[in-house]
């Protein structure tokens, strides 16, 4: 099945459809929220810019991103897995287009 980008879908790399849900932050439990999370700024390769924050702090600059909406969670169905991204974010953007 050929999917779009307006279905909630967007090309990889390949030129292949990866399809991708906004979670809702509000539908997960706290300690789901929080394993997320801690799961996300633990990755290798996750930068926070010139100065290194601790995990502390890096946990809760993403959760208040997450809450006030300028961050989105995100689940892509094909490798099951959660990614955070800006609200912002071309990717998302891509979502939304028709």
């Amino acid at each position: 099945m050929t999917q779009s980008a307006g279905d909630g879908s967007i090309p990889d790399f390949k030129g292949n459809f990866m399809a991708f849900h906004v979670i809702p932050v509000h539908k997960l439990s706290a300690k789901a929220l929080k394993g997320v999370i801690e799961e996300f700024i633990s990755r290798d390769g996750t930068d926070y810019g010139a100065v290194e924050a601790s995990l502390e702090t890096s946990f809760q600059q993403v959760k208040n991103r997450l809450k006030n909406g300028s961050a989105v969670l995100v689940f892509d169905d094909e490798t099951e897995t959660t990614g955070i991204f800006l609200a912002d974010d071309p990717v998302l953007k891509k979502l939304d287009a028709p």
